[in-house]
């Protein structure tokens, strides 16, 4: 292995991903040192799983192999903040909340708010993590304006941004978010700002039977209302709370939220967003699932869920993650999946306990989209070095 800032360790229990313990742990301090690693690793011929923060580590299958795991968190620089442009280039290890405290010292925010503890950048990027107010600002794949990743072969490419290397014919940003390290290495960022609101409202309505929040979030995306969050917290079956969250000058989101509650029929006013907003249900125990579906198709999906299951969704974007009992989910998620198919929805699975991790499909039927996945693996990662078996149908 090539000399980089810090020189490989042997992995632990403690680095382990999906179960699958490293042979080896390595962590660069720069974009040129990766592309040293992953140079020295493609003549080697050893499979390589990138991490930053490891707080989303269970959100795609286990790797087949992992020969070396690549630590990105030594690519910590905030490159350039151009306020004025509300822009930001920074590498993939600098961690989303300390970018949140340099560029709001500018008055700006990077509109993501995925509600992990000590989340990376590359990692938001290559888990497409997001939280509530993805329904104002949108997701990675809008917020991401330039990427430079680290090929599986070393080649340093980037695109968006100030472009100095490109691969023709590809949106290199669109391909690496969500890709779960399949693709190679994403090592250095450029995001879209955006300044923050001064005045924010909170609406807060409580709900006897959480099927209930789904016309009603239908009927806030269809209002004139602009809310940057709609947020359900509860279970399946029971009881939830309805959370909207206003946030524009003081005069405006006084006014959106009284109309709010005209409009949901009720509910409590207060400045204050509540301490769990956005935060995946469950616990290490339960098997968390990530639901995806048509937004006006809530009620239903809480419907398919078995009963009593904690869930919290992004109620106006077709968004909710719910915890399945370990015991149930074998038998749950086929049955869940064949409900929600007809509300063009998915269901995958983000974290399952060691005990039927293996005994899971984590991503479910994927159609004709899968010959089309395979052929990008083929061409950015042709030897299937890079997280081999992380992504969908074993890509």
């Amino acid at each position: 292995m090539t000399a980089v800032t810090a020189p490989p360790r042997p992995g632990d229990a403690g680095d382990a991903v999906g179960g699958v313990v490293p042979r080896e742990v390595v962590r660069p301090g720069s974009v040129e040192e990766v592309a040293e690693v992953m140079r020295a690793s493609a003549a080697d011929g050893r499979s390589v799983v990138p991490v930053g923060g490891r707080s989303k580590l269970t959100w795609a299958a286990p790797p087949e192999s992992c020969d070396l795991l690549v630590d990105l968190t030594g690519l910590d620089r905030v490159v350039e903040h151009v306020a004025g442009d509300l822009t930001v280039v920074a590498e993939a290890g600098v961690r989303l909340a300390d970018l949140q405290a340099q560029v709001g010292r500018a008055g700006q925010l990077l509109g993501l708010d995925p509600p992990e503890d000590g989340a990376t950048l590359g990692g938001v990027v290559s888990a497409n993590a997001s939280g509530p107010r993805r329904l104002r600002y949108g997701t990675t794949r809008d917020l991401l304006i330039g990427i430079t990743v680290v090929l599986a072969d070393g080649t340093v490419a980037h695109a968006g941004g100030k472009v100095v290397k490109n691969v023709a014919g590809y949106d290199l940003g669109k391909l690496f978010t969500g890709a779960h390290g399949t693709l190679g290495v994403v090592a250095s960022t450029t995001w879209r700002l955006h300044p923050v609101p001064p005045a924010r409202r909170v609406v807060t309505l409580e709900l006897p039977d959480a099927a209930a929040a789904g016309p009603l979030a239908t009927a806030l995306a269809r209002s004139t209302l602009t809310p940057s969050a709609v947020e359900l917290v509860g279970s399946a079956g029971g009881a939830a709370r309805l959370v909207v969250l206003f946030e524009s000058i003081a005069e405006s989101v006084a006014g959106q939220a009284r109309a709010a509650v005209d409009l949901l029929g009720g509910g409590e006013e207060s400045e204050d967003l509540p301490g769990d907003l956005g935060r995946r249900p469950g616990g290490a125990d339960d098997v968390l699932l990530r639901l995806a579906y048509a937004p006006a198709s809530l009620s239903a999906v809480l419907a398919a869920l078995p009963a009593g299951t904690a869930v919290t969704a992004h109620a106006a974007t077709g968004v909710s993650y719910a915890a399945v009992p370990a015991a149930e989910a074998a038998d749950a998620l086929p049955r869940l999946r064949a409900a929600i198919a007809p509300h063009d929805g998915t269901a995958v699975v983000l974290r399952a306990p060691d005990a039927v991790r293996d005994r899971l499909d984590h991503w479910g039927p994927v159609g004709d989209s899968l010959d089309l996945m395979r052929r990008v693996k083929e061409r950015f990662d042709p030897e299937r070095r890079m997280s081999p078996g992380r992504f969908v149908g074993g890509v």
